[in-house]
């Protein structure tokens, strides 16, 4: 059950700050979970090596933070579990959240409107998630970022006791000393954060119109091409020949692997399980029959009197529309797949562009396409079998 609700929370989440689920995948023994690949290392490792951070660094790591954690809130989720040791790195330098395993939905939440469950990790706890008489996700949440901006800024956590009943007491009264190197500004939010009245805590609005919060202030950035991997696209229309995609024939279509079967198979595939609520889908598919060169044909055919400009190689191809739509101009890939000798699978994907413009792209050029596109028991409605 936590799994599930795990799988669930992060499929809710889709930020520049939080490690993104990829893909979920089943089989009768084992789910296989695809998350983004962080490189960077958890932030405690920044710490516990180097030690202390310099202000604006603590400070644009935390504006980070509460970006992520205010999308979260926004979504109804609640981390929970909020500490320097689930705060990843990635290559460029940029914090991810990670690590949901203990967070809770707002379905979760009880009559009283708070939740119940006393989790997360002693030296970040709010006080009223030890007193156990319920709480609030997002106040508790908040109370750990003030934890984890005190340790990014003074190397050491505030809270801190070998005896966790005398931890806790420290916590409850919220005693703790800033040292002396703070500055006026950074002292004065950790003050207003680690409040142990969870009914005068700074909300993450107010946080995000504090003067010392706001320095130099950069706004998530929300990138089209996180959304999905097509770097094998990429390649194949590359600028430099020797990163194109290398097919082992000249005649037939990349086969499937193993991985990529099960999510296909609705039966395996456990999407479905764990997003109660669908979104637009960012990617579709259909079986064929028809030969890979004449379904290529056929789909380049129908795609220009839309109005798109096409791009080919081989079995994968690039259909751009040259009018910029709400969020530009929409570009979708498009590749081949071999199942079986006489049974090919049709995926297409967003590269760029509004998520509904894509669903309407695509149900247009489905109708033009009725007489390649193969039936079989428990298709959706529709002409294909989509994924």
């Amino acid at each position: 059950m936590q799994i599930k609700r795990e799988i669930c929370t992060m499929k809710l989440v889709k930020h520049p700050n939080v490690v993104r689920l990829l893909e979920v995948m089943g089989s009768k023994a084992r789910i296989f979970i695809v998350l983004e690949y962080v490189t960077g290392g958890e932030l405690f490792e920044t710490i516990a090596t180097n030690g202390r951070l310099k202000e604006d660094e603590a400070c644009k790591y935390f504006q980070q933070l509460i970006n992520a954690v205010d999308y979260c809130h926004s979504r109804g989720v609640y981390h929970r579990d909020l500490k320097l040791e689930n705060l990843l790195l990635d290559a460029a330098g940029n914090l991810k959240v990670s690590d949901f395993g203990l967070s809770a939905l707002t379905e979760q939440v009880k009559a009283d409107g708070l939740l119940h469950t006393t989790c997360g990790t002693p030296n970040y706890v709010a006080p009223e998630v030890i007193e156990d008489g319920g709480y609030d996700g997002a106040t508790a949440d908040i109370w750990s970022c003030g934890v984890i901006l005190f340790v990014l800024l003074a190397g050491y956590l505030p809270f801190e006791d070998e005896n966790i009943i005398a931890l806790y007491k420290k916590i409850s009264k919220a005693q703790f000393t800033c040292p002396s190197w703070f500055s006026a500004g950074a002292k004065n939010l950790i003050t207003r954060i680690l409040d142990p009245n969870p009914t005068t805590r700074i909300t993450i609005a107010q946080i995000l119109e504090d003067p010392w919060f706001k320095k130099g202030y950069k706004p998530p950035v929300f990138d089209e091409k996180y959304q999905t991997s097509l770097d094998d696209v990429d390649a194949a229309f590359g600028d430099s020949e020797d990163r194109h995609v290398k097919e082992e024939t000249e005649d037939q279509p990349a086969t499937m692997n193993a991985f990529e079967l099960i999510s296909l198979n609705q039966a395996l595939n456990l999407e479905n399980l764990f997003e109660a609520k669908k979104e637009y889908k960012r990617e579709t598919r259909f079986t064929s029959q028809f030969p890979p060169k004449e379904i290529i044909t056929k789909i380049e055919e129908a795609a220009k009197p839309l109005g798109f400009d096409i791009q080919k190689k081989k079995y994968k191809m690039r259909m751009e529309n040259p009018k910029a739509g709400r969020k530009g101009n929409l570009n979708v890939a498009t590749e081949v797949f071999q199942i079986a000798p006489s049974l090919h699978v049709v995926e297409l994907k967003i590269a760029k562009g509004d998520t509904l413009e894509f669903q309407k792209f695509y149900r247009s050029l489905s109708t033009q396409l009725k007489d390649v596109v193969w039936k079989c028991d428990g298709e959706v409605e529709g002409n294909s079998t989509l994924a």
